[in-house]
Formats: structure tokens, sequence, C-alpha cells
């Protein structure tokens, strides 16, 4: 039986890439129920691919993924129907109308609606022509009205407008607060340290920061200037509780 005070999901020593080539090296990475962990990191740091071995549709190259406390490849199907929820850049069926998307995603509209009220006026609207904000949050409103175990979350924001970001990472935190553990690949730095638990930031495909928002909060603009500009030379780690 699953230990709920262990995390959802771990990785043990983890290298993953494409062909013979590995993106990420040697990484140690946890989410724990109700905590909400933000990955951060440059362009071609190796944030997706990370999420893609974690996610099950990416097989590692090296170390394991522990799932649910057992070590193991299974698809990523497979741990969806386990728990697992993964969200991508507007994940939705563009021919469907907004209604129809919940229906296929076995979402119940009202549920979706008190996630999202923005959504009602635009159920019989195809998600082809929805705002990005918007097709944002009908994938959102899939994932997390199926009451997952586990989110992962690659750039929810990208190309965004902050009241929108606001919105979605503030719906995100409302879910962990109910016991979601959820990973995050994030381009707005300071408004998702604002709603994390916890933070590791990547470089180069390994680990080079990690600790609580409080812990790093002097180190803001250094992350910010890895983040933006590639531009991190120095490995550093602050312990966590």
């Amino acid at each position: 039986m699953y230990d709920t005070d262990a995390p959802l999901i771990a990785t043990r020593a983890l290298s993953a890439g494409y062909g013979s080539q590995p993106v990420v090296r040697d990484l140690d990475i946890e989410v724990r129920p109700g905590e909400v962990v933000a990955l951060l990191g440059p362009n071609g740091a190796g944030k997706t691919t990370t999420l893609r071995a974690l996610a099950g549709s990416l097989t590692p190259m090296h170390g394991e993924v522990r799932w649910l406390g057992e070590p193991g490849r299974a698809p990523l199907h497979r741990r969806a129907r386990q728990g697992l929820a993964y969200v991508g850049e507007r994940a939705v069926f563009t021919r469907l109308d907004t209604a129809d998307n919940l229906r296929v995603g076995r979402v119940k509209t009202q549920q979706a609606l008190e996630l999202f009220p923005e959504l009602e006026k635009r159920l019989k609207t195809g998600a082809g022509m929805l705002s990005g904000g918007e097709q944002q949050m009908l994938s959102l409103a899939r994932a997390l009205c199926r009451a997952p175990k586990l989110l992962l979350a690659d750039e929810l924001s990208l190309g965004l407008a902050p009241l929108v970001v606001d919105r979605l990472l503030r719906a995100v935190r409302e879910a962990a607060d109910r016991g979601l553990g959820a990973l995050l690949v994030e381009q707005h730095v300071r408004k998702v340290l604002d709603i994390a638990d916890r933070v590791y930031v990547l470089h180069r495909g390994r680990v080079t920061m990690t600790g609580t928002p409080q812990e790093l909060g002097g180190h803001l603009d250094a992350i910010e200037s890895s983040y933006l500009a590639e531009k991190t030379t120095q490995e550093t780690t602050y312990a966590t509780d």
C-alpha cells in the first residue's frame, strides 16, 4: 500500500534524453502531496525532458522514477489512470467546442465553471477559437477537475497576460491546499515563487539550486539571470527541511 506521507513521485540519479545523448543527468527530484514545486531554468536546461521522464512518455537512460512509492517504467496512459495529470501548452481539441472538450475529458461542466467561470460564455465556442488564456484554463480545468494526485505542468503561462497567469497559478495553489502535488515548469519566476513550497533550478541538465522560496529569496536576480540569459556559472545547493 502507498504511504501517503511519502513522495508522490521521485527520481533517483535520473538521466534521460533522446537517442544516446542525455539531456538531464543525476537528477534527484521529488514532489509530495499538498506541495507546489517549481522547476526553473533557461531554455535547453532540460525542464521538458524532466517532465516527460516523470510522466512516463520518455524512458530513463539511467536511474529511476518512483511513482506512488514504486519504481517502474509505466507509460503515461497507465500513470494517468493512477492519478497523474500532464498539462502542456494549450492541450485542447481545437476542432471540438469547449463543452465537448470537457465531455471528452470526462469532466462535469459545472465543476469546470466553478473553477474558471470565464469559460461559461465560451462553452459553444470551438476550442481553436478561444484565446490563449481560455485554452489554458480549459486544459487546466480538464486536469484538475478529475482530482489527480499529481499535476505536471509545462509552461502554463507561456505568452499569457499577467492576470491570466495569476488565475492559473492560483487554481493550482488551491488544488495543492486540498492535497494535490504539483510540479510546474514556469517562466514567470516571481509569480510561481509566490505560490511554490520548494524550487529546483536546472542548468545544463543538472540541478544547480534547490530550496524554499524564502531560502532563495536573496538570489532572485541570479535565478532570473540564469533563466533568461543562461548565465548560471556556479552550482549552489540550499538545504531544505
